[in-house]
Order: structure tokens, then sequence, then C-alpha cells
């Protein structure tokens, strides 16, 4: 569960990460590195995609600098994956209800992945 997010951080399960992150519905959290910090294409998620999410949250930055391309929408789309995407605060909240309800709900995680851009 991801537990706070500032500018520049987020607590994720009690540890500090200062750096853009992927956080998958497994409670493991990877770095997340790409081409351009502010463009997130196609070959930016393949990776998440492959894993077969039910959905994907995405954190544009603090005040959503980042830009999904619509290239990357719609290879996310296109595969059945529900996507979400807005400023890093509101997107961690997203990522956190889509996990919590779907526990209470059906006993299980929802297989989403968080993808997070922690500054601008």
């Amino acid at each position: 569960m991801i537990e706070d997010y500032n500018f520049g951080s987020i607590v994720i399960d009690g540890e500090t990460y200062n750096h853009d992150v992927q956080v998958f519905w497994t409670d493991q959290v990877f770095d997340w590195w790409r081409n351009d910090s502010h463009i997130i294409d196609v070959e930016d998620v393949i990776d998440v995609v492959e894993q077969k999410p039910e959905s994907i949250v995405i954190g544009t930055g603090e005040s959503g600098m980042a830009k999904v391309t619509e290239a990357a929408q719609k290879f996310i789309e296109a595969r059945g994956i529900k996507l979400f995407v807005d400023p890093t605060e509101q997107a961690v909240k997203t990522f956190n209800i889509r996990k919590e309800e779907s526990m209470e709900e059906e006993g299980k995680p929802e297989k989403v992945i968080g993808l997070f851009h922690l500054t601008c």
C-alpha cells in the first residue's frame, strides 16, 4: 500500500523512494525509467502491459507535467486494460482504492500496476 506521496518522494510499505517507481498489486516496487522523463510512450509501458494487469494507474507528477502519448494510451486500452491517468497525488489515491476495494469485494487484490512520476 502507498502510504504517502510528496514532491520527489513516495512511501510504500514503510520504505521511502526518491525516484519514479512501478508498483505492482503484489506489493513489488521497481524503478521506472523512461527515454524522456516527461513523455510516457509505448516503450515505457511495454513491460508492465506484458504482466497482464487489469488496470494501470499512471501518475504524471505533482503538477501533471508528464504526458502519456496517444499511442501509449491506445496500446494499453487495446489489450483490455483499464487506464487511469492523473497527477501523482490523485493517482496514488486511485491505486490504493482500486487495490483495497477489490480486496473487500472479491477477497483478492485487483491486478493493478501504478506508474508514478514523482516530481513536476
